[in-house]
């Protein structure tokens, strides 16, 4: 909604949000781990991931998760407002105009992996 309110097309809320997440972000940090991708950013998003990364954790972890484990009802209007938001159909759109994207990265990873046999 912020980008959006501030005049931004769908296309770039989408790229912004959910595009570069999947293709980028994602088998970037599944190759690497969080912190060497944190470390490898540009100084603006290394300053900004260290500085909110622990407030969105505690708000999560101390805030949100306690509560509704010890009952507190969910707002359902954020779920119902969020569920029928008009960018859904927007990213239906535009995945239809991309090309398919495979991004795997094959190499040691220095994260711990785990086995399932």
């Amino acid at each position: 909604d912020v980008l959006l309110e501030a005049g931004h097309p769908y296309s770039e809320v989408i790229n912004e949000s959910v595009i570069e997440a999947v293709d980028s972000l994602c088998p970037y940090m599944h190759y690497r781990g969080v912190a060497f991708m944190v470390d490898n950013c540009s100084f603006t998003a290394k300053t900004g991931s260290r500085k909110w990364a622990p407030r969105f954790d505690y708000i999560l972890d101390q805030l949100a998760y306690t509560a509704v484990d010890n009952g507190k009802p969910v707002n359902a209007d954020l779920i119902s407002d969020f569920e029928n938001h008009e960018v859904h159909g927007a990213v239906t759109e535009c995945c239809k105009l991309r090309p398919t994207v495979d991004i795997s990265v094959d190499s040691a990873s220095s994260t711990k992996e785990i086995v399932i046999e």
